[in-house]
């Protein structure tokens, strides 16, 4: 009782809007704030204890080089010299030109793979045999077939992002159900019907699953083939060049800004999902 009466009066100050707000959200908020304050602390200390031979959040920040990036995400000196926000919207600019088309070729190919079983029976082996090459390995195949660092990058993207939208796709179009084609059958719906208004939105939930999953393995691929391409700007150079002179402060400052995106690009896919495929 006198909890809940300091509760009240606590709250009693606060805009009635403010306290709703908190009432609902407040979990939502406060549990990954104080996973994150747990998460520093316990880097923290196994900073000092010597533990984890890196520098600790506290080093981090007060290190002269890591604050100037952080507080100057803008700065340009030359192409390979600019601020991790220039350097995180080149390689975001890689990205989005490879995931655009593999979404298109994943989607394509998955629609025919899952209607057709004989394509499903030629094509599935390749399917599998390209899908279990690790990015890295696609990055000399693609320099030496392309000859030129920026489509060799996208090619890199493409490939590696390609084959979740594609299997996941092919599985929904596959799992719609009986009864709707055989619905689809008794109505004689054209072809164009059945597409836009039975296959399209069933399989979407699979092909938005799909697409979740590429656009993370998309943005591991660019930092990867970035850092083994010489002389190519984006974050992933960053990283490598900031490596090779030990700046490891920058180095972590980098990877906040590599994991802040990743999140916000796969928060990004879900949210244009809920707007498409309301309830999937």
């Amino acid at each position: 009782m006198a909890l809940s009466l300091d509760r009240s009066k606590a709250s009693a100050g606060l805009p009635k809007g403010l306290v709703k707000f908190w009432q609902k959200q407040g979990g939502n908020i406060g549990l990954p704030i104080l996973g994150l304050i747990s998460f520093l602390v316990v880097w923290q200390v196994l900073a000092w204890t010597k533990i984890l031979a890196l520098p600790g959040p506290i080093e981090v920040l007060a290190n002269e080089r890591s604050r100037y990036l952080i507080f100057h995400p803008f700065y340009y000196n030359s192409d390979l010299d600019q601020g991790l926000a220039r350097q995180t919207f080149i390689s975001l600019t890689r990205v989005a030109k490879g995931y655009i088309m593999a979404a298109i070729v994943g989607i394509g190919l998955g629609i025919v793979v899952g209607t057709s079983p004989k394509v499903n029976k030629a094509l599935d082996p390749i399917f599998q045999f390209l899908r279990m090459v690790a990015p890295l390995a696609w990055v000399p195949i693609a320099l030496a077939a392309l000859r030129q660092n920026e489509p060799a990058a996208i090619f890199v993207i493409f490939i590696t992002s390609i084959w979740p939208i594609l299997i996941n796709t092919a599985v929904g179009v596959r799992e719609i159900p009986q009864d709707y084609k055989n619905v689809a059958r008794v109505l004689k719906i054209s072809k164009q019907k059945f597409f836009l208004k039975i296959l399209l939105p069933s399989a979407l939930p699979y092909i938005f699953t799909g697409l979740r999953i590429a656009i993370g393995l998309a943005w591991l691929a660019i930092i990867a083939a970035e850092i083994v391409m010489s002389g190519v700007a984006g974050i992933g150079f960053f990283i490598w060049d900031a490596y090779q002179q030990n700046y490891v402060t920058e180095i972590i400052v980098a990877v906040v800004y590599i994991g802040a995106v990743g999140l916000a690009l796969d928060r990004l896919v879900a949210f244009i999902q809920t707007k498409i495929a309301p309830g999937n």
